[in-house]
């Protein structure tokens, strides 16, 4: 675990990106997006046209490669029906996060998930996971007007848990998340497990960078949590 000079006071809540952050899902991602783009467009662009957007809503992803409306639309149900034929056997947790997420409830954390997947499908596989009992609030696109990277999603998710910005924490995975913390007023942490290289974050650094799930422990042992 790595930081950038900003430590953590009065931790009160942490918030979590869910694919690639919680849960091991980037291969099922990818190939439901090598399904779609070859059977509507006959052709694969390079995975990393896909990542680029990683961390935003389908719609949005989607709209980056229909030529029409109406393709679209197409494209969002074949994906959507890949995704539900293989989701349930292809992700799972990443190793530790079962463990830590446990432990960080222990502490009196406040716990949350921020996402850009739809929410019947994030708590699907936050239960199938075995996630869930840690995780009683999920803000999806959903119960938003602007998504990620907008900050509203971390701000909605910091009030229903009736937590400040400057006592949050939000790890994620992508700049997406990142640029909506920092937005949000709350430390960002980047999950290295995930998709994206350190590198990928040169324009938009977090605070802290974490090699492992129990790396947060670490962190939040050494700051004063909130009474």
């Amino acid at each position: 675990m790595t930081t950038n000079g900003n430590g953590l006071t009065q931790l009160e809540a942490v918030l979590f990106d869910l694919d690639g952050t919680l849960v091991d899902s980037t291969a099922l991602i990818l190939a439901c997006y090598r399904h779609t783009m070859r059977t509507h467009l006959g052709t694969v662009p390079p995975d990393d046209a896909w990542l680029e957007g990683f961390g935003t809503p389908l719609e949005q992803q989607i709209a980056r490669f229909a030529r029409s409306p109406e393709e679209a639309a197409a494209m969002m149900a074949t994906y959507r029906a890949y995704q539900q034929e293989h989701h349930d056997a292809a992700v799972r947790p990443f190793p530790g996060v079962p463990e830590t997420l446990r432990a960080l409830a222990a502490r009196g954390l406040k716990l949350a998930v921020v996402t850009s997947k739809h929410k019947a499908l994030a708590l699907h596989g936050l239960e199938i996971c075995g996630l869930g009992a840690w995780l009683p609030l999920c803000i999806a696109p959903e119960d938003v007007a602007r998504p990620k990277p907008h900050p509203e999603p971390v701000e909605r998710a910091l009030a229903c848990l009736g937590v400040p910005g400057d006592r949050a924490l939000f790890v994620g995975d992508s700049p997406h998340d990142v640029a909506a913390g920092r937005a949000a007023g709350v430390r960002t942490a980047v999950a290295l497990w995930g998709p994206f290289p350190r590198q990928a974050f040169a324009n938009e650094p977090p605070d802290l960078w974490l090699g492992q799930p129990e790396d947060l422990l670490t962190l939040v042992d050494a700051a004063p949590v909130s009474s």
